[in-house]
């Protein structure tokens, strides 16, 4: 049964299209198809289109040159859960209190991007990491016709099937099982799996609009590559950085120990397939005639994994960006992201500062379908950014809530930031400190400007308090 957002807005798309004498075949043909593809845990700079000497992605890199790349583009939170919630519904974590009480707790009356979609007659495609199941709310409740590996689980136990068979490493023992992918030969590699169903899909259904929503596991731990591409990045790591002892971590009070360099053999070569995948995506698109008229949406959930508080392993650096994975910082909150779509956006960059809640209502209006503010309550469409240059949202705060610090893990602290302009403030409330940086002259967040700058620091609590107090943050234990 449809719910009442899904019965408002087939209900607009009938009206129009009788209105103006288009029957549903015809017009389904003329819509844009989408495909957002999502890596989980990838750094802003992991992609050798930012400047990576040690990961390879050409494939990400030619598609970048012939899209709009956001090189302020960030996370709704550092972390998996709640970025994903954002990304899924256009609203901020905080309002659900995740994380905290009630983490990941997405219930089925929650409006998602796919609800629209296939309201306007899409088919709606989910492969991969949901992560947001705690209520038994699962992608094909909440509005995808189809569901290959998403439930409860943030990680597989294993990259090669059987995914739920812990092979290697710690720390991945206790995750959830995946399900709905059971069927591949033993050894099999779950990028490629996931890659797979997709390709299937877009076949089955290349004469007809389509929302694919590509959501890999990878780059997330546990860290396991294919053999020949760990052996190709061990040799690429001593080209690089020969044999001599080099010291690979910096000490910070603040945010841990953080890795200096990308050197890590495994991890670049999880990055490598990730690259494939994505490739074979494109490829695909380009062979049915269907690359034109698709937008695709790459980006990723949060930092790259470079900080520790008590000695785990880790994947790569975001230097020069401070910190990473469970950080505030931009490290942390930063991200690769570019949109393409041949046929109606022209290649280049934007400065436009944009977050996880924004793909929602951008989607709808490039799409050409009605936004619902209910819905997407905290995004904002960043489309004239892709279409007409335009730099958006310089007069918008964006915020984070991070109540529910690992500091043991990725040494994080409990804290709240906004950013405004060129501004950006972080409230560590429970250690009463406070930091504010230029990100425009110090992206390295070096620089605390808080005691010389108290009028902006006092303009900015302002905002954080009355965002906090709307929102209904959760502070964390008492």
């Amino acid at each position: 049964m449809m719910n009442r957002y899904i019965q408002k807005i087939a209900s607009v798309l009938l009206v129009c299209m009788l209105a103006i004498g288009i029957c549903p075949t015809t017009a389904q043909k003329q819509k844009p198809n989408v495909v957002f593809f999502l890596v989980d845990d990838m750094g802003w700079n992991d992609v050798s289109f930012a400047q990576s000497k040690f990961y390879e992605t050409p494939n990400i890199d030619k598609a970048s040159k012939e899209g709009v790349v956001f090189s302020q583009a960030y996370a709704a939170h550092p972390r998996c859960v709640p970025s994903r919630y954002a990304m899924i519904t256009g609203r901020y974590p905080a309002r659900i209190n995740s994380p905290g009480p009630g983490e990941g707790d997405l219930t089925d009356d929650a409006i998602t991007l796919a609800e629209p979609f296939r309201a306007a007659g899409y088919t709606t495609f989910f492969a991969g990491k949901w992560h947001l199941a705690s209520a038994e709310s699962y992608p094909d409740t909440q509005g995808f016709d189809y569901n290959f590996g998403g439930g409860h689980a943030g990680a597989p136990k294993s990259y090669f099937q059987p995914y739920n068979v812990q092979k290697s490493g710690k720390g991945n023992g206790k995750e959830k099982s995946i399900e709905n992918l059971e069927d591949a030969p033993e050894g099999y590699y779950l990028t490629d799996h996931l890659t797979d169903k997709t390709e299937a899909f877009i076949r089955e259904n290349k004469d007809q609009p389509f929302l694919v929503y590509l959501s890999h596991y990878g780059v997330h731990t546990p860290f396991e590559s294919k053999v020949e591409k760990t052996k190709k990045y061990r040799k690429k790591a001593r080209t690089l950085y020969g044999e001599e002892e080099v010291a690979e971590f910096s000490s910070d009070p603040t945010t841990g120990e953080t890795k200096l360099r990308q050197d890590n053999p495994v991890y670049a070569g999880m990055v490598e397939s990730m690259d494939e995948s994505f490739g074979r995506i494109m490829n695909l698109l380009e062979e049915l005639n269907l690359k034109e008229n698709t937008i695709v949406v790459f980006t990723s959930d949060h930092g790259g994994l470079s900080n520790r508080g008590n000695g785990r392993k880790l994947a790569t650096s975001n230097l020069p960006l401070r910190a990473g994975k469970g950080h505030n910082y931009e490290g942390g909150v930063r991200i690769p992201m570019f949109v393409a779509w041949p046929s109606q956006i022209q290649a280049g960059e934007s400065s436009s500062v944009v977050t996880g809640t924004d793909y929602f209502p951008t989607l709808l209006e490039l799409t050409g379908l009605p936004l619902e503010n209910e819905a997407h309550l905290d995004g904002v469409s960043f489309a004239s950014s892709l279409t007409t240059k335009n730099t958006q949202n310089e007069n918008r705060p964006v915020f984070w809530h991070s109540p529910k610090p690992r500091p043991k893990s990725t040494g994080d602290r409990a804290n709240t930031a906004v950013r405004l302009g060129d501004y950006k403030l972080l409230d560590f409330y429970e250690a009463n400190r406070v930091e504010l940086y230029n990100i425009a002259k110090d992206p390295e967040e070096q620089n605390n400007l808080a005691k010389a700058m108290p009028e902006k620091s006092a303009e900015l609590m302002a905002l954080i308090k009355n965002w906090r107090q709307e929102v209904d943050a959760y502070m964390g234990k008492k």
